[in-house]
């Protein structure tokens, strides 16, 4: 913990060396990490001095502790916040993950909106995706998606194909990037002609807008998207405790 601001707390130390430790990959999701005291005796501190470490991390939702076996890195389980705002069931009401068709992938330089969200100077170069997604062959979102390209070469040299139907696995595998976080915001806005055919609806017909922009460990955006479904697929669920 040498290289971290001395003026933090012990147990804030820690918790940032051990979330420095996952961005950098020496921590998997689906890691089993050091016991509490082994990382004690590591970093020569007080038991409870770890497990307050821990427990910012478990609150962060970059651990999860799982009873009887240990304390886990989380792998990050983003597709449930769909569900939260569209119904994606086949015909038979069968709750499903839908597919994915990338549609389009180009190298362009990141306009104001792009740069601004990405934290990066305008103009630089950005991976634009386009991508619709569908339940039995019926588009249900239509997404554009935009990366640095800096992070995320590697994407370019995948056939669209291979690139499967969740983008996260494949960031983190063929890229070692880690989304672990994300804001999203919801919008309305009407189909344009584009939208519109892609997503088989009439143009003008109203969508709903998802933008999400998401974060590595560290807290800095490597993912800025826009999915637009149409609004008679909407839905809000919360879960108010």
């Amino acid at each position: 913990m040498s290289m971290l601001d001395q003026r933090l707390p012990r147990y804030q130390r820690l918790r940032d060396d051990l979330a420095t430790r996952i961005n950098r990959r020496e921590l998997r999701p689906g890691d089993l990490i050091p016991s509490e005291a082994e990382l004690a005796a590591q970093h020569g501190v007080a038991v409870g001095t770890v497990r307050k470490a821990i427990d910012q991390l478990v609150a962060d939702g970059v651990l999860e502790r799982q009873q009887g076996r240990g304390t886990f890195v989380r792998r990050a389980r983003f597709n449930s916040s769909l569900f939260r705002f569209f119904r994606f069931q086949s015909e038979s009401g069968e709750r499903r993950i839908p597919q994915s068709r990338i549609l389009r992938r180009d190298v362009v330089a990141a306009p104001p909106a792009v740069a601004s969200a990405l934290r990066i100077a305008i103009g630089e170069s950005v991976i634009s995706l386009s991508r619709l997604r569908l339940i039995d062959g019926e588009p249900l979102l239509a997404e554009e998606i935009w990366l640095e390209r800096s992070r995320f070469e590697a994407v370019l040299d995948i056939p669209p194909e291979d690139f499967g139907d969740l983008l996260y696995p494949l960031y983190e595998e063929r890229c070692g990037q880690v989304v672990v976080s994300a804001d999203e915001n919801l919008s309305v806005e009407i189909a344009t002609d584009m939208q519109a055919q892609l997503l088989r609806l009439e143009k003008g017909a109203p969508l709903i807008v998802i933008e999400r922009l998401a974060f590595d460990l560290e807290r800095s955006p490597i993912e800025w998207r826009r999915s637009r479904g149409p609004a008679k697929r909407f839905r809000y669920h919360v879960e108010i405790r």
